[in-house]
């Protein structure tokens, strides 16, 4: 969960950042699950079966493929997880903790003789950034939204909301 400070002289000529689709539920409304699409660069938020919120073009660690397997591999995990937590005084703005590892990444961390690491959260801009979202992969293997889709995420999805991220 950092940004690179080369980004700023990247980021100059970004033209688009994270594009969402505001949540079309009702106040007393929330998510009942999460899906994360890393190929497709997409976030849903569902109630039952009928999508509340979309979220694309978001942004993952800096080794975006594969399953996170290790500390410090700039992976995002892949797999069924929850949301187990959320920090709303963050580094970043705002963070829900997703729940990995979970058994069977410490076990196979564990085989390798290596940490699983943690602290895998969905976020928005670091605090400190001044300039525009952040439009490429910049995080430890966190997922990245835009500022204020992290504040419509936050208010849809309470701590236990299962999650599936998914290649």
């Amino acid at each position: 969960m950092r940004y690179r400070a080369a980004l700023p002289l990247l980021l100059l000529t970004a033209c688009n950042s994270a594009a969402s689709q505001p949540p079309s539920a009702t106040k007393d409304a929330s998510a009942t699950r999460l899906l994360v699409d890393k190929s497709d660069r997409l976030l849903i938020a569902y109630r039952g079966d009928r999508e509340i919120a979309r979220y694309t073009g978001i942004r993952f660690g800096d080794a975006p493929e594969g399953h996170k397997r290790f500390e410090g591999d700039e992976r995002t995990p892949e797999g069924r997880y929850t949301i187990n937590g959320r920090n709303p005084a963050s580094a970043y703005h705002l963070s829900l903790r997703i729940s990995y590892p979970n058994a069977a990444d410490r076990a196979y961390a564990k085989a390798q003789g290596r940490a699983p690491g943690g602290d895998i959260f969905i976020h928005g801009q670091p605090n400190r950034w001044p300039g525009p979202t952040l439009t490429t992969d910049w995080t430890d293997g966190c997922i990245a939204l835009s500022n204020p889709e992290i504040e419509q995420l936050w208010a849809l999805v309470p701590d236990g909301t299962p999650i599936t991220i998914r290649p």
